[in-house]
């Protein structure tokens, strides 16, 4: 079928049929940038995605409930107090350039973290507490700890080769870019190699490792294509040229629904969706101001007002055509373990009239022109409202709150612009509010740092810093009573909340698109009703294949595709359901999982930064 947008309906018409040619190169269509190949540096999903083929990880991700399952470790111990982590490392898994891989390589790795400045911006939270990294033989990896890590085992790292990486310096590091040159492909350990692409760039083409220690792919290629937006790459779908769509909306599932060879869904996916608010750009050298923020967004005060100045219905049901649900907190709700539940009396409701009361008390007064003024009488200059030029649902939501502040008096602009840009606008703190998003991981850690102080210029995209929140992160991080953790965990939401960084307006789900007609055996991630690509861990890469081949898909009857499969064709509608299933899929998640589990920070898609 080929697919045309006309007065927003869209339009069917039939699409090529697959050719045996095409099974040995699988093409992913993206509608996100890949921001680096340089796992130090990106930020950004699809980034995540291309590190997760080309290197492996100490300790991984379960399929079932990404729980902390074995891949370059067999097995770890720990000693009683917590203190001590002893790691066995495989003996069987080589470099893509021969060379053996071994547990001084890891070590490496994790020095770089401790050690190195661009190094730790991405990674330094999951080595908290950690004093030392030693390799004492091939096998053997032992960590060190000044106090309990309530969140390992997990080490979601990437491993990258000492004998490679030992010649990037780190001022290097800062622009080393990581991409392969002619004749000089990425050397890693994961199931793909990389052999052409670098950042920013719209084609990223990988060849199977065929000595992957986990066994060889079952695809010679994987091909990625950069669109600027959906429409394009849900055409090329439709049209045969690509097998693969990331990022689509509930719209487009729907429209897909029932297509034969193209199964669609919206997935369960750990996201939500926030306004954000600059609250105090530092030179994190100096600690001095930067930027030129509204003085109005950095007053807690002002920020929680606004809470009560957007309809979260509106958003799910316009923005998101229905398939999200309200946000809350930064965990979100189906986390039933950590999410802190605002009360009835506290929870931001659509109410100018509240918003506009609490504006007041907090000196933002209306003068005789119907437009608030700062506390100390002077103007507010409009607010600096960004959205992310490739998300239509994240300039939706920006021109949504512009009418708002409209209606308490705020004057705003929206301004639209790629997620690169965005982010360096943010970095420079030269903005007031922006729109962007999250993955989140069932142990709630990983989000959490993210507003703490030293994340300032690093992960954070608030700047926001307190000493009190940063108190409770390095008390939860280790707490080993999981009760007690829980409490803290609340209380930071809780004060989060209050101070309000962020405005969460929705927990979304992750519409994808599959040329089942061509290939197969993608397990979800959760499973079942989880994303079937752009997951975490690089599982599906040496588990899809030709659907001529895919069979049983080894004895996992939820992959699609697999003859005991039910469906090759829609498998959602892309309404209202979509979020119930998210949520139920969630308290899954959360009930399999657990104890402590951490999945990549990271943002979703071309559009955002992270």
């Amino acid at each position: 079928m080929a697919l045309g947008l006309i007065a927003g309906f869209f339009v069917l018409t039939p699409a090529p049929s697959a050719t045996a040619a095409d099974d040995d190169t699988f093409t992913v269509a993206l509608t996100d940038e890949v921001d680096s190949l340089n796992p130090f540096l990106g930020v950004l999903a699809n980034s995540y995605e291309m590190w997760a083929m080309t290197y492996n990880f100490m300790v991984g991700y379960s399929m079932k409930d990404m729980s902390p399952q074995p891949e370059l470790a067999t097995k770890w111990e720990t000693s009683p107090d917590g203190k001590t982590w002893t790691f066995h490392i495989r003996d069987d898994v080589k470099w893509t350039d021969g060379q053996q891989l071994t547990a001084a390589d890891i070590a490496y790795t994790y020095n770089r973290v401790l050690h190195g400045t661009v190094e730790a911006n991405n990674w330094s939270s999951y080595l908290n507490n950690v004093t030392s990294v030693t390799a004492p033989d091939a096998g053997t990896v032992v960590l060190k700890l000044s106090r309990a890590n309530a969140v390992l085992p997990l080490l979601p790292i990437p491993i990258v080769p000492e004998h490679i990486w030992k010649n990037v310096s780190e001022k290097a590091m800062k622009s080393f870019g990581n991409a392969p040159t002619p004749g000089h492909p990425i050397v890693g350990s994961g199931p793909y190699i990389l052999e052409e692409g670098k950042t920013g760039g719209s084609t990223f083409k990988f060849v199977a490792n065929k000595n992957y220690w986990d066994g060889a792919p079952h695809v010679e290629h994987v091909d990625f294509r950069v669109f600027k937006s959906t429409d394009p790459a849900v055409q090329a779908l439709i049209k045969g040229e690509a097998d693969f769509v990331d990022d689509i909306t509930a719209l487009q599932v729907r429209a897909l629904k029932g297509k034969d060879g193209i199964t669609a869904g919206n997935n369960i996916s750990p996201l939500f969706e926030e306004i954000g608010f600059n609250t105090g750009a530092v030179d994190t050298k100096t600690n001095k101001p930067i930027g030129d923020a509204n003085p109005a967004v950095l007053d807690p005060k002002f920020r929680h007002a606004l809470g009560y100045a957007v309809d979260l219905d509106r958003i799910v049901k316009s923005a998101f055509q229905g398939a999200a649900t309200p946000g809350s907190t930064v965990v979100p709700s189906p986390y039933t373990t950590w999410h802190w539940n605002p009360p009835d009396d506290e929870k931001f409701s659509f109410d100018l009239d509240k918003a506009g009361q609490l504006l007041d008390e907090a000196g933002y007064k209306k003068g005789s022109d119907g437009k608030r003024t700062l506390p100390n009488g002077k103007p507010i200059a409009p607010l600096r409202l960004f959205s992310r030029s490739d998300s239509e649902f994240s300039t939706n939501i920006m021109n949504f709150l512009k009418e708002w502040l409209a209606d308490l008096g705020i004057d705003s602009k929206v301004t639209a612009m790629d997620s690169g840009k965005l982010g360096d606008v943010i970095l420079s703190g030269e903005f007031d509010l922006f729109q962007w998003d999250w993955y989140v991981e069932p142990d709630p850690d990983g989000i959490l740092a993210d507003f703490t102080c030293d994340q300032r210029g690093g992960l954070s995209d608030s700047w926001y810093c307190d000493k009190d929140y940063d108190a409770m992160y390095k008390q939860q991080n280790g707490e080993m009573d999981k009760a007690k953790r829980i409490e803290i965990v609340k209380a930071m939401q809780q004060k989060l909340y209050e101070d309000s960084p962020y405005i969460v307006v929705a927990e979304t789900t992750q519409g994808q698109a599959v040329r089942t007609d061509r290939f197969a055996c993608f397990q979800p991630q959760p499973d079942p009703g989880g994303v079937w690509l752009i997951q975490y861990g690089g599982h599906n890469y040496n588990q899809f294949r030709p659907t001529s081949q895919a069979g049983d898909c080894d004895g996992v009857a939820s992959a699609l595709g697999a003859s005991s499969s039910s469906s090759t064709k829609s498998s959602d509608d892309g309404g209202g359901s979509n979020a119930a299933a998210w949520i139920a899929g969630g308290v899954v998640v959360i009930a399999l999982v657990g104890g402590g589990v951490l999945l990549l920070r990271r943002r979703s898609t071309a559009a955002e930064r992270e």
